[in-house]
């Protein structure tokens, strides 16, 4: 499918979607401890789905009311697990991963088409290194993990993906020694590995961190039973606020931003060194944006999902946008630096192609295109914003915001949007 997008005022109100990292994170730690763990304002996409489907292999007993879920009962380490599918969320299969290691039998885990590229092996050495049985194809899935890991010394490279490590500081209470962490290098997307560790103190279990971002300590824990409210998602709130800053000030931006660390926060800051008044209030956020923003260099090693937002707001600035730092967003769903740098261009955008990132320079021949957004959620919502702001684009595969934001689309054009699935 595709999506014809024509340029588009938008003005009124919109309900931010609940956090998707968090989604995961309160779910797997509900399921292991089990006992009427609630988690409230979930999002319900593809990938958070996935990570539900996972608990329940794994044992849990999981009700879904409303916009929460229950989990009756705990994962149960004793059984027998079927293959686990994780579609296309590298969360839940890097998670799933850690708890598989604390099982006895062997667990397979597998995942779609474009899963199956990304990178596990870093994660399969430092379960190995403490005592699981692990292979893969050639370090991607699918993956086979036989335990039980009993814990201690593990060392684990940070520059490829926190989702590693997240995977390690979830299963380290649950073993018999606990685990002693490591992580070598520079970590990218700290954030991440914060909202971890201040979801694993929701649900009762501390993580004494000796130096931060480089080693910390998880002594033998139980998981508590509590009731956890995600907030609103700043991955998707930054998609908003560029709709909002091309495409039309009147926008109001209802949700609970809540007080647990994100790193896509900084996206606030972004906008307002662009130029852009952000105007936040109790549940509530509006901007106020100049004729032109005014370009500047930012550095995204702890945010690469702000990859996308970022770079359409060079559809109308006065000077360079230039993105540094942000590597690892070649290793996400698709290779996000290349596919932008190629789509940009077709609208017009001067694009230079980096290693770590990109710079982007508006021109005064900007022009309508058909962008391929690789079946990635988040360039089909950047490059749909973009072709709000210039008319005339084709979108492909509208269907990919299932992962993150199924109403995208039904949003936009509640706001004065015309884009038309076809």
């Amino acid at each position: 499918m595709n999506c014809k997008v024509k340029k588009s005022k938008i003005a009124g109100q919109v309900v931010c979607p609940p956090n998707k990292s968090y989604t995961h994170r309160a779910i797997f730690l509900a399921s292991l401890a089990g006992n009427n763990s609630r988690v409230d304002n979930v999002l319900f996409s593809e990938d958070t789905i996935a990570t539900i489907e996972a608990c329940k292999k794994f044992g849990a007993e999981i009700e879904i009311e409303n916009s929460s879920i229950i989990v009756k009962n705990p994962i149960k380490l004793g059984i027998n697990v079927p293959e686990i599918n994780t579609e296309n969320s590298g969360t839940t299969i890097r998670i799933a991963s850690g708890i598989a290691s604390l099982f006895s039998e062997e667990i397979i885990l597998t995942g779609d088409s474009s899963l199956q590229k990304r990178p596990m092996q870093p994660l399969l050495d430092a379960l190995s290194s403490i005592g699981a049985q692990c292979s893969s194809t050639d370090g991607k899935p699918p993956i086979k993990i036989k335990g039980k890991i009993l814990g201690g010394d593990v060392i684990i490279p940070g520059n490829i993906s926190s989702q590693f490590i997240s995977a390690l500081l979830i299963c380290a209470p649950l073993t018999e020694n606990g685990i002693n962490l490591t992580i070598e290098g520079n970590l990218v997307s700290k954030p991440y590995l914060d909202a971890t560790i201040a979801t694993m103190r929701e649900f009762g279990v501390s993580v004494q961190t000796l130096i931060p971002y480089k080693r910390y300590n998880i002594t033998p824990q139980i998981y508590k039973s509590t009731t956890f409210t995600v907030p609103i998602d700043f991955s998707s709130l930054a998609l908003l606020l560029s709709a909002a800053v091309l495409n039309g000030e009147e926008i109001i931006i209802k949700g609970n931003i809540g007080n647990l660390p994100q790193g896509d926060e900084v996206f606030i800051d972004i906008l307002e060194q662009l130029g852009v008044t952000v105007i936040i209030n109790e549940e509530e956020i509006k901007i106020k944006s100049p004729q032109k923003l005014t370009g500047g260099r930012f550095d995204l090693s702890n945010s690469p999902d702000l990859l996308p937002p970022l770079s359409i707001l060079a559809l109308n600035t006065s000077n360079p946008i230039e993105i540094v730092n942000v590597k690892h967003a070649r290793l996400k769903e698709t290779d996000r630096i290349a596919i932008i740098s190629r789509e940009l261009v077709k609208l017009g955008i001067k694009v230079q192609e980096k290693d770590d990132g990109l710079i982007l320079e508006s021109s005064k021949n900007l022009k309508g295109a058909e962008l391929n957004s690789e079946n990635d959620h988040r360039l089909f919502m950047a490059f749909c914003i973009a072709g709000m702001y210039i008319g005339d684009c084709t979108v492909t595969d509208p269907e990919s915001v299932k992962v993150s934001y199924p109403s995208f689309v039904e949003d936009m054009n509640m706001l004065g949007a015309r884009i038309q699935i076809e």
